[in-house]
Order: structure tokens, then C-alpha cells, then sequence
């Protein structure tokens, strides 16, 4: 499967208003972004899992990389409520589901071959950054080569400006805003190439997002195995 793989457009996808696609776990929905490959893919989705639902103990060769958006997600480790920014590594394996149910947006086999660190961030303990201006908080919950990711709340109607220098890839958590004369709503996720303007003006009720300012995919992915 091929969606949305070139990387020199800008894309936006309004998650929300996407009919949601069965995954090979029985009460486990997706709603696809960006896929590179089948089952075993370079893909960014919305997942969202039944209560009492779950997935079979797999590996991630290539990485997974998610962000709670709504309920409790859980795995052998522990329970991540909503809000939790997780990175788990190449190679690291898990049983993951939810008993009360939960949505989660997840990014897989993305990751550097050199990253190698688990992380954990949860909602409280996000590293506070100082604000720009129209900004309400900035919480930076992972940088490294490259890449720096953050979550922010805009103010109501304060126009915002991210610097995209790499590429931005930015997901609406809540609330609303602008790029350009485009509206974003609650789960909207927008992919820039590097040196795109990234202006945004938000909406009345102010936004929540998260952003990952960083090359669209690295020069030393982990590599996919030939299907």
C-alpha cells in the first residue's frame, strides 16, 4: 500500500472525518496517514482500540512512536493515560490493548537504526520550554539528531509561526486552527516539507498540538524487510 509518500508535497489529512479500518486485531480500528508497505509498514496512523481489545506480543524492528490521545492505553510495562509520548526503540517488543478502551496516534518503523533509547513522558512530567509569542505552554518531549518534538497550547486567535527548517509533520490534538486559509480541527495532521512556511492563526477556543520538527524520514531508517 502507497498513501501519501511524496515527500516533497505538503499533505493534509482531516483524520477525524475518516471512516476507521478494521487491523488484523479484532477491535482494533485505524485510520491511515501515511503507509509505506502492508501489514509490516512505514506507516503513521490513528489507532483506536475497543475496550478490552488487544494485540497479540510483537516486535517493532523499526521502531513505534506514539502519542495517547484519549483513554488508557496499557501493555506488560505499565498504563499510559492520555496525554503519554512514548518512543520505543528498534527491536523492542510488546503486548499492547486497553481495557477501558483508548486512541492513540502512532508513527512505526520511522525510526533512526541508532536510536536506541526507550522513553516515557508521561503528562506530567513533560520538560516545559520557554513560550513564543501566542503561545500558552511548550512541552518538549523528545529531541535529539535532528528532531525535536513538542506538544503546545495556542492561544485563542494568536497567530503562531514553528521554524521548518528539516520538515514539520503536526497532528491537532484539540481545538482548531488555520494554515493559511486551511482549517485544521481536532485531529487534522499536516506534513511540510522542509522550508514550507509553517504560519498557523488558532482557532477561537485556542489548540492543543503536537509537532515533530524533523527530516520527513530519516537518511538512516531502519531498514524494511523485502516482502
Amino acid at each position: 500500500m502507497q498513501l501519501n509518500t511524496d515527500l516533497s508535497q505538503t499533505v493534509l489529512v482531516h483524520a477525524g472525518q475518516l471512516d476507521w479500518a478494521p487491523s488484523p486485531s479484532q477491535g482494533v480500528d485505524r485510520r491511515m496517514l501515511f503507509r509505506i508497505g502492508a501489514e509490516k509498514a512505514r506507516a503513521t496512523s490513528i489507532v483506536r482500540y475497543a475496550p478490552g481489545s488487544r494485540f497479540t506480543r510483537h516486535l517493532h524492528p523499526g521502531g513505534e512512536e506514539f502519542l495517547v490521545l484519549e483513554g488508557v492505553f496499557q501493555d506488560e510495562s505499565g498504563d499510559f493515560p492520555a496525554g503519554t509520548y512514548v518512543r520505543n526503540p528498534p527491536g523492542s517488543a510488546h503486548a499492547p490493548g486497553s481495557d477501558a478502551g483508548c486512541t492513540i496516534f502512532v508513527r512505526l518503523w520511522q525510526f533512526r537504526a541508532d536510536d536506541l533509547t526507550p522513553i516515557v513522558v508521561r503528562p506530567d512530567r513533560a520538560e516545559n520550554a520557554p513560550c513564543r509569542q501566542g503561545v500558552i505552554s511548550t512541552q518538549v518531549l523528545f529531541t535529539g539528531t535532528d528532531e525535536r518534538v513538542v506538544r503546545e497550547e495556542w492561544g485563542a486567535d494568536t497567530k503562531i509561526e514553528i521554524p521548518n527548517q528539516h520538515g514539520l509533520e503536526m497532528l491537532v490534538i484539540s481545538g482548531s486552527a488555520l494554515h493559511g486559509d486551511t482549517p485544521l480541527e481536532r485531529w487534522s495532521w499536516l506534513r511540510l516539507p522542509a522550508g514550507t512556511p509553517a504560519y498557523f492563526q488558532a482557532g477561537a477556543g485556542g489548540a492543543k498540538v503536537w509537532y515533530k520538527s524533523a527530516p520527513l524520514l530519516h537518511a538512516n531508517l531502519c531498514p524494511m524487510p523485502l516482502l
